[in-house]
């Protein structure tokens, strides 16, 4: 029944004693199904926060890792050797020497033999070293001075050392042939605790083991 249709019928209804039929309303527009995921209904984000991840104290590099052979009755019997530099960066830094079966433990004795043996170096206001310095460790030496505005001029593991321990503005400089990480790191960290030991003494070029 259109509209036409049902106005003539009001029309005539109370002159015929007609009872009008109802209008039935429209239907409603069905409601967007959402998307579903294999049947299932897509995940709810939750409103509550992210919590933010804690930074650490101290910064860990690995300067350097091997693997030691041992020969034993029943075979090859393998452990892992970790050298590690750990520092916060403003002025406390430290190496570490860590062995293990397993390269993950390795590292972790390797870092707590760094906090264990972290020094506090003496630096100026400018976050630099106050005087040139040099020391000796086994067969590697180290000297590192001073360089106003030009950052870090260092390598090897001098710079990781240095990096680590928030230094600014000082150049590295290896005298000796060593390519072993291990004895530069330690030579560097001899020359940084010369420098609270002698804070006013220049540099000596008589090197003590």
């Amino acid at each position: 029944m259109n509209t036409e249709e049902v106005k003539i019928i009001e029309e005539v209804a109370p002159v015929a004693g007609i009872v009008p039929p109802p209008v039935v309303p429209a239907a409603k527009a069905a409601a967007p199904v959402p998307p579903t995921m294999g049947g299932r209904r897509p995940p709810r984000r939750s409103s509550r926060p992210e919590k933010e991840r804690i930074k650490p104290e101290f910064d860990t590099k690995i300067i350097a890792i091997r693997r030691v052979t041992r020969v034993a009755a029943g075979g090859r019997r393998f452990t892992f050797s970790v050298a590690v530099v750990s520092g916060d960066r403003k002025g406390r830094v430290g190496v570490g020497l860590g062995k293990a079966g397993d390269t993950s433990l390795a590292i972790d004795k390797a870092t707590r033999h760094a906090k264990k043996n972290m020094i506090k170096v003496t630096l100026s206001p400018a976050m630099t070293i106050p005087h040139a310095v040099e020391a000796k460790f086994s067969s590697a030496i180290v000297m590192l001075m001073p360089a106003k505005g030009r950052g870090v001029v260092a390598g090897s593991a001098v710079r990781n050392v240095i990096e680590h321990a928030g230094i600014k503005d000082i150049c590295g400089k290896l005298l000796s042939g060593s390519k072993n990480k291990l004895n530069i790191a330690r030579a560097t960290i001899k020359a940084l605790e010369k420098l609270s030991k002698h804070p006013r003494t220049a540099l000596n070029p008589s090197v003590t083991k």
